[in-house]
Formats: structure tokens, sequence, C-alpha cells
């Protein structure tokens, strides 16, 4: 590497670290994708990313890097290290987008006067689960019931608009979920 001559696409540092950070990652995130690693922190991270709930692999890869520029910083001066942080940023970033990708999965919950309708359309237009808590309104102290789905990030738009075009004044809760294990995730097989 040491012979071979680079062009210098831009003198902006800020430019270099964070599309350099953008092709890093997406270098480390398409070969976790097709099984490979390029070095111990990736092994590491994904070691850790299997066992902890909290944690995505892009999050361990930036957490063992920081350590890594903590040092660096001690040797090289701050700013070099601030430049790397944020490059391994972007990195980590772009690496849990490619493994997780757009099938991340978020829960919905809705609270709605018609939530069988709306419990019907997200079922029958949408193909995807919905369970049905018993609630009872904290003001009001009515019964009604509460829809949680869990569904893309993809899918939140136009479950949305379901929900808005038959019940404009609903009560939706939007959240991000760190894992999803067992029940159904894939989009129901509807047979009409």
């Amino acid at each position: 590497m040491a012979f071979v001559r680079f062009p210098d696409v831009t003198p902006d540092k800020f430019l270099t670290a964070v599309f350099g950070g953008f092709f890093i990652g997406a270098g480390i995130g398409l070969a976790i994708r097709g099984g490979a690693v390029l070095d111990g922190t990736e092994i590491a991270a994904l070691l850790i990313g299997k066992r902890s709930h909290l944690l995505k692999v892009g999050d361990v890869i930036l957490l063992l890097n920081l350590v890594i520029f903590s040092a660096a910083a001690f040797f090289l001066g701050i700013e070099p290290a601030l430049y790397s942080m944020l490059t391994y940023f972007t990195a980590s970033k772009t690496i849990d987008f490619l493994i997780h990708g757009v099938d991340e999965f978020t829960a919905i919950i809705i609270v709605s006067e018609k939530s069988k309708e709306i419990r019907q359309a997200i079922i029958g237009d949408l193909a995807r689960g919905v369970t049905v808590y018993k609630g009872c309104g904290g003001l009001s102290h009515t019964e009604q019931e509460i829809l949680f789905s869990v569904v893309t990030r993809l899918e939140i738009g136009r479950v949305k608009t379901v929900v808005h075009q038959l019940d404009p004044g609903a009560f939706i809760v939007i959240h991000p979920l760190a894992s999803v294990d067992g029940g159904l995730t894939k989009k129901l097989a509807l047979h009409t």
C-alpha cells in the first residue's frame, strides 16, 4: 500500500471521514452478510451482538474502536482521533443498515374506538398479525381494545395511513425493537 498512489479526491477531512466510514461500513457489512469477517473486532462484535439484546454489531464495533481511538488520541493528537471516531460512527450505522437492513422490525401500538376495523385492515390489507390487549381508559375508565403489531420500517407509513383513514383521532405509538424472536414476523399468507 505504501507504493501504490491513490488519487486525492478531496482535501476536506470531514468529507473523507464520512464517506470513508460509509465505504468501510459497506465493506464490513457486506462481508458479515456473506458469512465472513475482516478482522478480530468483527468476530468479537458478532459474538457480543448475538448475546446482547441491547447492542447491535455496528455498536459493538464502534465501542471497540472508540477504545482504540482514545489511545490514538494520546499518541497522535485529538484531531486525527476525532476524525477516526467520526469515520467509525458512520461505518457502524452503515454496518447496521446492511446487516439488519430495511427489515428492521418496529412495534406499533394503536388505541382507537375503531380498533375492530383497524385490526381487520392490518390483517387483511397489510397481511400483518395483530395482538389485541384489553385495556381501560385512564381518564374515562371505559374498556377498549389496544392493538399491537410488529412491522418493518418500510411498512410504518402504510399502517399509519390505514389507521388515519379509519380513525383520524387514533393514538399511535411507534418504537424500534432491538430484537424479535418467535411468533410470526413474516407477512401472513392469506387465502382468499
